[in-house]
């Protein structure tokens, strides 16, 4: 059982597949728990295009002004 929790309800799934299925349809934060394992997160969030995620939110994060730098 596969247990997919949101601010607005608590859905219950046989399968993992299933519960990402679902997760990813409400395109809202969710907690999903199983038996062993617990995961959170807005599921489907995997493409940027134009300088914004799909839901409108600039993404601004930068790689190269991560690293590299020297330590004080």
């Amino acid at each position: 059982m596969f247990k997919v929790i949101s601010k607005k309800e608590e859905v219950e799934f046989d399968s993992l597949d299933l519960a990402m299925q679902y997760a990813k349809a409400t395109n809202l934060f969710v907690t999903i728990k199983g038996n062993d394992f617990e995961v959170v997160g807005m599921f489907g969030v995997d493409t940027v295009a134009d300088g914004k995620c799909p839901d409108g939110v600039a993404y601004d994060w930068n790689k190269a002004s991560r690293i590299g730098q020297t330590k004080r």
